[in-house]
């Protein structure tokens, strides 16, 4: 104790007794932390079942920073959109989720963490709105949204860590160079190795030629490669 290595004849029990007397106790407040249960693993079969969406920081070569929101569709592995600005509030985020869903349709559900901006009284009125199911996982958990993180490994690898960005300007337009060639000619070991949209084009309904509106768990949809077949679908499968 201090106070013995001080020469102060120190009893444990006395200093301790006058130390709650004087009301000296400090009590350490604990980081209060948001408890969800672990969301259970879906089995995707169509796309727009769920998309992940998340944020990447990097700067430029000033040194200023920014952020980048990235969406990724679990199932097809498609990045319909990435979105480069300083600063993206709630607001901003429901604003590019408007903007994707008019191309290419609403997702069921979307997984993402407890972040500011996906938990706040916007994002939460604007998913209920439009009937979306929230998908949070557990707070310090990142691999619970792997699609997410497994994308933002190659973008990271890929785009962010190969280009020198001289403005935000600039990191916009090679941002969106590389998610346009990343979706049309990068292959997906679990796609069967095909690109992003190959393997988007073939879960289209047959005899649709509408575009890249795609129903909401298409029965012609074909699951992921690594993705186990209901026996339903199997004896349909089989006939």
């Amino acid at each position: 104790m201090p106070l013995a290595r001080g020469g102060w004849p120190a009893n444990p029990k006395r200093v301790y007794r006058l130390y709650r007397q004087e009301h000296l106790a400090v009590r350490r407040l604990k980081r209060k932390r948001v408890q969800r249960m672990a969301p259970p693993v879906a089995m995707l079969t169509a796309p727009n079942q769920e998309w992940a969406i998340d944020f990447v920081m990097d700067s430029l070569a000033t040194g200023r920073s920014f952020r980048a929101l990235t969406i990724v569709d679990s199932f097809t592995r498609e990045c319909p959109a990435i979105e480069v600005d300083s600063g993206l509030g709630s607001q901003r985020v429901t604003r590019v989720l408007d903007r994707v869903i008019a191309e290419r349709g609403k997702p069921q559900a979307i997984r993402c963490d407890n972040g500011p901006e996906f938990r706040s009284r916007h994002f939460e009125s604007w998913c209920e709105k439009e009937q979306i199911r929230q998908v949070f996982i557990e707070p310090g958990r990142p691999m619970k949204n792997g699609h997410a993180e497994s994308f933002h490994g190659r973008f990271r690898d890929e785009c962010l860590n190969a280009n020198w960005f001289l403005t935000l300007a600039d990191a916009k337009a090679k941002i969106e160079a590389w998610r346009k060639e990343y979706n049309a000619e990068r292959p997906h070991s679990s796609l069967g190795c095909l690109a992003q949209e190959e393997f988007a084009a073939r879960q289209m309904p047959r005899g649709d030629s509408t575009g890249p509106m795609w129903g909401q768990g298409d029965s012609n949809a074909i699951p992921l490669p690594h993705t186990p077949i209901p026996a339903a679908r199997q004896g349909t499968m089989a006939r």
